[in-house]
């Protein structure tokens, strides 16, 4: 498997690069899978604390905020590791 090296300080100066660099760390190795984790874990715990009561037939769910409640740490955990591998210097990735 090669690697392919993308310079990111030619990124830096360009919007569109840089946002082209995003997604590409937002799609890299490992990156995905971790803010599944993350926002499996920190979901649940927040859908618990939020609709409780709904889940354990109390109430009726609001099926928009459940969904919404995996989207956000999803994003947040996702945008943490694009900065962070932005920050890093070179991104290696397959061609």
């Amino acid at each position: 498997m090669s690697h392919a090296k993308v310079d990111l300080g030619a990124g830096r100066s360009s919007a569109k690069s840089t946002w082209k660099l995003a997604c590409l760390c937002a799609v890299s190795e490992g990156v995905p899978r971790r803010s599944f984790y993350v926002a499996l874990v920190v979901g649940t715990v927040l859908n618990l604390i939020n609709q409780g009561d709904a889940l354990l037939g109390m109430a009726s769910i609001n099926w928009l905020k459940l969904a919404l409640t995996y989207c956000v740490p999803y994003a947040v955990c996702t945008y943490g590791a694009v900065s962070y591998r932005l920050k890093q210097g070179p991104l290696e990735r397959e061609p």
